[in-house]
């Protein structure tokens, strides 16, 4: 996206107030890696939560918490967000951004490798948003087609994953699962999805089979 219809959305629709702000300095100044949803892409997650007014969320890969404020936010009453984190540090913060932001009670933060916790989850959830290791993306696809309910909504960040996804000399072990998954996307009959062109590319799908 140009930059500048970026800075236009992210002022005038995305604004962060004050404790997203900190958070996500706190990020940069904990020195984890650059690699959370932007503003106006965390917006538009919002958006979406509220749009199909869900309850029940499963985040895959937690980082320090930003995306999930944005997430945890949008939630309606008695709603919880369960969110998967590998890191330990990462999780540390993340529990402090979410007591900072006062959604505590909204979010289950779980540690570990998520392809050891998804089989232990049981399925029906609103909404799936997928923000963690490229490689494994055809797994976690798989995985959120499972836990979903029908009418839930599959949500995965880096669809482009930096320009890789249509770089025919991308040999990398994580482009290959970031094209993998935007294949299985397109093409399962129990998924409605495309690609919307937010940041570095959001997958947007609806499941409507099982």
């Amino acid at each position: 996206m140009d930059e500048r219809f970026e800075r236009y959305v992210t002022e005038l629709f995305a604004a962060e107030d004050p404790v997203l702000a900190k958070i996500r300095e706190r990020h940069q100044s904990e020195k984890l890696p650059a690699i959370n949803v932007s503003p106006e892409e965390g917006k538009l997650l919002h958006v979406l939560l509220r749009l199909i007014q869900a309850k029940n969320v499963l985040e895959i890969g937690t980082l320090g918490g930003y995306s999930g404020v944005w997430l945890a936010r949008a939630l309606a009453a008695g709603g919880v967000l369960a969110t998967i984190e590998g890191e330990s540090k990462h999780a540390a913060i993340a529990r402090e951004a979410f007591a900072a932001a006062g959604l505590q009670d909204r979010v289950r933060l779980i540690e570990g490798a998520a392809l050891d916790i998804l089989p232990t989850l049981s399925p029906g959830f609103d909404a799936v948003f997928i923000d963690a290791d490229k490689e494994p993306l055809p797994r976690y696809f798989d995985w959120g087609m499972r836990l979903l309910r029908n009418g839930g909504l599959l949500l995965c960040d880096n669809a482009f994953f930096h320009g890789a996804a249509v770089d025919p000399k991308d040999k990398s072990a994580a482009g290959a699962g970031v094209r993998r998954f935007n294949e299985l996307a397109a093409g399962d009959p129990r998924l409605v999805a495309t690609i919307v062109p937010v940041r570095d590319g959001l997958v947007v799908g609806v499941k409507v089979g099982n």
